[in-house]
């Protein structure tokens, strides 16, 4: 099976930013993790803060790859071309936050993504990439 994680906007910085928040682990130590709680798992990761490279590489991986774990972070609430593009390929994407975004902002409720997506897997921290990796198994 293999299953892409892409990160968007500052999730770079997870590890850094607002830990009360996000915790103090960074993505790359906890993509560590997962390759080795999931070993029979092939894993892609990518990361970018760009709203085009992110829809490039939604639609490079969104017809190769056996499912999408995508948190399009702020974009999330804000790019109806990243929702286009989840709606436009064939793999299926599980959207994650690491965050209870309904918690949060209310700008933060709206989700271009969430129509298109397989599901929604929010609030369990880093945890939430667990859930949604067991969502493909």
């Amino acid at each position: 099976m293999k299953i892409s994680i892409i990160n968007g906007p500052n999730l770079n910085l997870l590890g850094k930013r607002e830990p009360e928040i996000y915790g103090s682990l960074t993505f790359e130590e906890y993509f560590e993790e997962l390759k080795t709680k999931f070993p029979t798992i092939e894993f892609n990761y990518y990361q970018s803060n760009i709203e085009g490279e992110l829809i490039d590489k939604i639609q490079e991986f969104g017809f190769s790859y056996d499912g999408i774990i995508l948190n399009a972070g702020a974009y999330t609430h804000t790019s109806v071309g990243i929702g286009d593009a989840v709606k436009g390929i064939s793999t299926p994407v599980v959207e994650v936050h690491i965050s209870n975004t309904f918690s949060r902002e209310s700008f933060r409720h709206q989700s271009y993504i969430s129509g298109n997506a397989k599901g929604v897997v929010l609030g369990f921290g880093l945890k939430s990439y667990d859930l949604a990796i067991q969502s493909f198994l």
